[in-house]
């Protein structure tokens, strides 16, 4: 069953590029290449430098999510630019290839096992950070529904009727507002760990839940703001909104398990943002990928092979002297 799962979730992401490819052509067919570029250029350059400025801030959070982890696991000696390198490899590699296809997991363990950390260790560290990036997509959810429940209504043809009543949508955000809340509250009262089947959660000390609460929401603004900066300024579509369908896009791209939400990620987006021309919208798509997405992944690549190649040569270098101090030297004779 394991080796069935492993082929199901890849099969799945691909159905899902598949479909939404579609439905993306069908969204899209009216429009040319020179209405795509002629949007690319019309972004002014500080606007460009302030979508690359968002993305150092989401990637500096997101290093910080391993360092939060360390914290919570009592690990002080590893240095921040260790730190920093390993998680913008991890999530460089895990947005565009997938989580199921080559999981964040593996980058952490070659790295911090390197630093001397147990794999039990990594297994939390991997655990922690995921839950933290689940509690900020949770809590910025939370506000964005309480503050304006009628957002929603930009994905009436994706979600049930239900939904996206204002009504129905406040009392969602509230709930999920109540379920940070109580995170919160168990951390600060030491409650005891929450058992689900054979997982257990502890709740980490205050000092840690309150640096979750910044880092996870830094991240989650900051890949927005990459798309928010290059929109058109002369439409002025409000951040709150940006913020709220990029949530649900990025949330619907991480379900679809399609390698770097690719196509669904665009579908969601081009279907909540009807307000805009569908160009503008595409172009800073186009943006977000290459800033947030194919950048990083191209880094990422040359970290990965630095780190084997420096792992490697030192590996080899101690089977040199391995072999070397080994040999005994000859015996020595005595002659009558």
């Amino acid at each position: 069953m394991k080796n069935v799962r492993e082929f199901i979730w890849p099969l799945v992401g691909l159905l899902a590029v598949i479909v939404s490819g579609w439905l993306l052509y069908r969204e899209l067919r009216g429009m040319s290449l020179d209405d795509v570029w002629d949007s690319l250029t019309a972004v002014p350059a500080h606007r460009y430098a302030l979508a690359g400025l968002s993305t150092l801030v989401a990637y500096a959070a997101l290093a910080w999510y391993d360092r939060i982890a360390l914290l919570h696991l009592g690990v002080r000696h590893i240095s921040w630019l260790f730190v920093s390198v390993t998680s913008f490899t991890t999530y460089a590699l895990s947005h565009n290839i997938g989580a199921s296809v080559f999981s964040g997991a593996v980058v952490r363990y070659r790295a911090y096992t390197s630093k001397g950390l147990s794999a039990p260790q990594i297994a939390v560290l991997v655990a922690l950070c995921s839950f933290t990036f689940g509690l900020g997509t949770i809590l910025l959810g939370g506000v964005v529904l309480v503050l304006d429940p009628t957002l929603l209504h930009r994905l009436e043809d994706l979600l049930p009727t239900m939904l996206t009543n204002p009504a129905t949508a406040r009392v969602v955000g509230f709930l999920l507002l109540g379920f940070v809340a109580l995170y919160v509250i168990g951390s600060v009262l030491h409650l005891p760990p929450l058992v689900i089947r054979k997982a257990k959660l502890e709740y980490p000390r205050p000092a840690v839940m309150v640096r979750q609460l910044i880092a996870a929401p830094l991240e989650l603004l900051g890949a927005a703001g990459i798309i928010y900066f290059v929109l058109p300024s002369h439409l002025e579509p409000s951040f709150i909104i940006v913020l709220a369908v990029f949530l649900a896009s990025f949330s619907a791209a991480l379900v679809s398990h399609a390698p770097g939400g690719l196509g669904v990620f665009e579908l969601v987006f081009l279907t909540a943002m009807p307000d805009i021309p569908k160009a503008d919208v595409l172009a800073a798509l186009i943006i977000f990928r290459l800033f947030y997405l194919l950048i990083p992944f191209g880094l990422s690549l040359v970290v990965v092979l630095m780190f084997e190649r420096a792992r490697l040569a030192q590996a080899w270098r101690g089977r040199i002297g391995t072999g070397d101090g080994s040999v005994p030297p000859p015996p020595l004779s005595s002659t009558d």
